[in-house]
């Protein structure tokens, strides 16, 4: 497959998904850019349409949770577009609380926007991508996927590794087609969507992450840990250390 063309990505008003329209913008592709805020998606592109005049950015205002709503916003983007290249399932949230202390409705809410919602995002891309016989899935994961995390971290590794398998499911099921899935596992990356996370050994800038995202991304691979140093490494330790060295460095 050529050059992914048109591009859609979710969560793009804030965060890794607004870097990462920055980062597709420059190289040249047209973006369909879809979040809840509309207001901020709207500065982004007249922000990315001077920047790169001869591209086409075009922006939806979605909540992922609104599953009918996914399928009616990628159906209209490829409908605009005429083919959807690639789908960038990014949108989600990180607020969690330890299990069993009264923060249900705050872990349900993680899990139906991390998993719930990405699970319709993967359904609304892959029958596009069916129908026209190729396209990229790109499902953007965690290293906090590698292991049952504590405390507020619980539900939100437990949705991470969920996607991930996700993703592999339909990888599988579509080997030997040309419609592609990669899995992307960023590691500590400093993004206005966590604003309140805490400084961690190891965090790298948005701009430094997200370069090595869609590096990644562009490479088409089945998964990658990003940035590659020190996330693969990490990922090793992550999957085999004692729960106990694991649960204190989270």
């Amino acid at each position: 497959m050529g050059v992914r063309k048109n591009i859609l990505i979710t969560g793009a008003s804030a965060g890794l998904g607004e870097q990462m329209a920055r980062d597709f913008a420059a190289r040249g592709r047209d973006l369909a850019l879809c979040a809840r805020r509309l207001d901020r998606l709207q500065a982004l592109r007249e922000e990315l349409v001077a920047a790169h005049p001869g591209i086409t950015v075009t922006v939806r205002q979605l909540d992922v949770t609104e599953h009918a709503r996914v399928f009616e916003v990628f159906d209209a983007v490829r409908a605009e577009f005429g083919t959807l290249d690639r789908v960038i399932v990014n949108a989600g949230g990180g607020k969690g609380r330890a299990i069993g202390t009264g923060g249900f409705d705050t872990n349900l809410h993680s899990a139906q926007t991390n998993f719930v919602a990405a699970l319709a995002q993967c359904e609304a891309a892959v029958q596009i991508f069916r129908d026209q016989g190729h396209g990229h899935l790109v499902v953007i994961s965690s290293m906090s996927a590698m292991r049952g995390l504590p405390r507020g971290m619980t539900t939100y590794a437990a949705t991470k590794a969920g996607v991930a398998a996700l993703a592999e499911g339909i990888r599988a099921d579509l080997l030997g087609t040309a419609v592609k899935v990669t899995t992307v596992f960023p590691g500590y990356i400093v993004s206005e969507a966590n604003p309140a996370a805490k400084p961690k050994p190891m965090m790298v800038s948005t701009e430094q992450g997200v370069r090595a995202m869609v590096r990644a991304i562009e490479r088409e691979r089945p998964q990658a840990k990003v940035p590659a140093w020190p996330w693969v490494p990490m990922g090793f330790v992550m999957r085999h250390a004692p729960l106990r060295a694991v649960a204190r460095f989270s």
